[in-house]
């Protein structure tokens, strides 16, 4: 055993699941990000494949709106601005199911070899094999998906029409179902269970520490969102630069190359980002996983008692 793992099968409490998050984060963030970029290569190519197609649209419909330049005023460049924007939000929707598949897949993979080997230099290969071995649950899981998010949209339009204690229900019941799926993923993986199974299981689990559950996600959910906008400070403040550059020196930013190739690349740094945050927001319940269950079962604990007997 490494001295410096980090024990995950632990009875937390609140704090404790907080602040054991962000030690597994600073401990483990530098060789996720391997295994992240290994097996991300395919999508990160069709994120900025899809931002251009997206970039070259919007740039093309709003010069086309303020008539900044002759081309921009015919119909049949208007087609291929909407042709553009057709093909890429069609490509982003695609990619974001592909992404969803893969790296909520990933994430939970990592830390369960992380538990199990009981080190940090988690092998890629390992978590490789780990996910692919479970693709067929996890496509199911992900269709099941579909119609639990309908009745949460359905439930949250509900909650719309409800002056302020209808916006802070929308909250508690978006963090119960981001806690729900991503626990129930997790015993899905770990337990390798049949899909309703394990939703089964989440629900149990979450519902019996319902407050906990909805607090971890709301706090660290928040605080990875700033993190992540601290990761686009500096990419925003070159497109912000950039932007007032072509507003005050009027630039046909929509026939510029430059122009395309800087919000190309602004727009691929936030899917990306996006797409890398969904991965540590998995990690959130990965932790809550396992603080609940051993809550629930001690599973760990009599396993140490046992232990500590046999060696009597």
């Amino acid at each position: 055993m490494k001295d410096n793992y980090i024990p995950l099968r632990v009875n937390r409490d609140f704090g404790g699941i907080v602040t054991v998050y962000f030690d597994f984060f600073k401990q483990n963030i530098k060789n996720f990000t391997n295994v992240f970029i290994s097996y991300n290569g395919v999508f990160l190519i069709g994120l900025l494949i899809t931002s251009y197609l997206l970039v070259s649209g919007f740039l093309g419909m709003i010069a086309q709106e303020s008539s900044s330049n002759s081309f921009a005023a015919g119909n049949e460049f208007e087609q291929d601005y909407f042709i553009y924007l057709g093909l890429g939000g069609f490509l982003f929707v695609i990619i974001f199911l592909g992404v969803a598949f893969l790296n909520y897949s990933l994430s939970t993979s990592y830390m369960i070899k992380y538990v199990e080997t009981r080190d940090e230099n988690v092998d890629k290969k390992e978590v490789w094999q780990l996910a692919k071995s479970q693709f067929g649950n996890i496509f199911l899981f992900v269709l099941l998906l579909i119609p639990i998010y309908i009745v949460f949209l359905i439930a949250a339009v509900i909650l719309a029409i409800i002056p302020l204690l209808g916006f802070i229900g929308q909250y508690i019941v978006q963090f119960f179902l981001t806690a729900w799926v991503g626990v129930s993923f997790f015993d899905m993986l770990q337990k390798k269970k049949g899909v309703t199974e394990a939703l089964g299981e989440g629900w149990k689990l979450v519902t019996t520490n319902f407050w906990k559950s909805v607090g971890v996600n709301f706090i660290l959910g928040f605080l990875l969102g700033i993190l992540l906008m601290i990761a686009l400070f500096v990419p925003g403040i070159i497109v912000g630069i950039y932007t007032f550059h072509v507003v005050e020196n009027n630039v046909d930013y929509s026939h510029s190359i430059v122009s395309t190739i800087v919000y190309t690349l602004g727009t691929c740094i936030v899917l990306i980002i996006a797409v890398y945050g969904q991965c540590l927001s998995q990690f959130v319940n990965g932790i809550l996983y396992y603080a609940l269950h051993e809550k629930t079962y001690n599973e760990n604990t009599r396993a140490t008692i046992e232990q500590i007997g046999q060696n009597d």
